[in-house]
C-alpha cells in the first residue's frame, strides 16, 4: 500500500514538474538558428515514461580529448557530449545547474570509471555553458529525452 501512494505522489510531483516546465517554456523567446543546443522533444504520454535525476557532475580532463569514447566515437571537448553509468549509451539528456538554472542538451556516448559516484561528466563545452567551469562540479538535474534520430553531435 505504501508503494503505491508513494507511486501517487511521485506522478503528482512530475506531472506538476512537467507542466512548470511547459508554462515556463513558453514564456522564454523562440529559439534562433543560432540555439544549436535546443531540440523539440514531445512530452511523454504517462509520468513512468519520464525519467528524471538529481546528482553531481563534473567535466572531463583535457586528457581525454582524442580517446575513444564507450560507444566509438573520439571525444572532443568542443562537442556537447556527457559519459554518464546509469543511463544507456546513445540517448539524449537534458542537463539543469541547478545553481544557476542553466540548461543544456547532451549526447550520452561515454561511461564513467566504475568507482566514479558522480551522475554525469561532461564535455568542457557543456560546462563552460552550465557555467561551472571555475567550481569544477555542480549540483544538477538530468532529463533523459531518449534516442532522437537524424540528430548529430555538435
Amino acid at each position: 500500500m505504501q508503494k503505491f501512494i508513494r507511486y501517487i505522489l511521485y506522478s503528482v510531483i512530475i506531472s506538476i514538474s512537467i507542466n512548470a516546465d511547459i508554462k515556463a517554456q513558453k514564456k522564454k523567446r523562440r529559439p534562433t538558428h543560432a540555439d544549436s543546443s535546443l531540440i523539440k522533444v514531445t512530452v511523454p504520454d504517462s509520468p513512468k515514461d519520464i525519467v528524471i535525476k538529481y546528482g553531481i557532475a563534473s567535466f572531463y580532463a583535457q586528457k581525454f580529448h582524442g580517446r575513444q569514447t564507450a560507444n566509438g566515437d573520439i571525444f572532443s571537448s568542443l562537442k556537447l557530449t556527457a559519459a554518464c553509468n546509469v543511463l544507456p549509451l546513445g540517448i539524449w539528456i537534458k542537463v539543469t545547474n541547478l545553481r544557476n538554472d542553466r540548461s543544456v542538451i547532451l549526447y550520452v556516448n561515454d561511461r564513467l570509471h566504475h568507482k566514479n559516484k558522480r551522475l554525469v561528466d561532461l564535455s568542457k563545452t557543456a560546462a563552460e555553458k552550465l557555467g561551472f567551469v571555475s567550481s569544477g562540479i555542480t549540483k544538477v538535474k538530468v532529463e533523459v529525452l531518449g534516442k532522437l534520430r537524424g540528430r548529430k553531435v555538435e
